[in-house]
C-alpha cells in the first residue's frame, strides 16, 4: 500500500485505461481505507487522441465493459470486488432490469468472491445517447 493511502490523504485514482474526466471530478478517490468509484459507463479503454467509445450497442457489452472500468479503478486504488460494500446501478430502461440482473449474477459468480456480495441499489435515469448503464461503487479496505 502506498504511503499516501496510509497517511489519510485524499488521492485521485485514474487508471491508464481511463481518459481524464470531462469535468472537475475524479474517476475514483481514496482516503485512508475508503475508496469511492465515480459512476462508470461502458466506454472501451482510452486511446490517446480519440473520443471515448461505447463497448457496443447491447446491454451485455456495455455492462461487462462498465464492470471492467469499475474494476480498473478498484485495483488502481488497491481494492478488489471483495472490498466493495455498495454498488449503485443506473439503467436507462426499466425493461433491462432482468437482463442486467442475469449479467450481474453471472459476472460475480465468475469473480469468485470470498466475502459477502456488496449491497446494491438500481435506479432508472437518463444517460447520454447510446449509453444504457452506469455503475458506481464504494469500497472499504480491511
Amino acid at each position: 500500500m502506498s504511503d499516501t493511502y496510509s497517511t489519510g490523504e485524499k488521492t485521485a485514482i485514474t487508471p491508464s485505461t481511463h481518459t481524464a474526466p470531462p469535468a472537475k471530478f475524479s474517476h475514483g478517490v481514496r482516503k485512508g481505507n475508503i475508496l469511492q468509484v465515480a459512476g462508470q459507463v461502458g466506454f472501451l479503454p482510452a486511446v490517446e487522441g480519440q473520443a471515448p467509445t461505447p463497448a457496443g450497442p447491447t446491454l451485455r457489452e456495455q455492462t461487462l465493459q462498465t464492470f471492467a472500468n469499475v474494476k480498473a479503478i478498484l485495483e488502481e486504488g488497491g481494492a478488489s470486488w471483495d472490498d466493495v460494500m455498495m454498488m449503485r446501478v443506473y439503467l436507462t430502461d426499466t425493461d433491462h432490469f432482468a437482463e442486467m440482473n442475469a449479467i450481474y449474477n453471472a459476472y460475480f459468480e465468475e469473480q469468485g468472491l470470498k466475502e459477502a456480495p456488496a449491497a446494491r441499489t438500481t435506479v432508472y435515469v437518463g444517460l447520454p445517447k447510446g449509453l444504457l448503464i452506469e455503475i458506481d461503487a464504494l469500497a472499504v479496505l480491511g
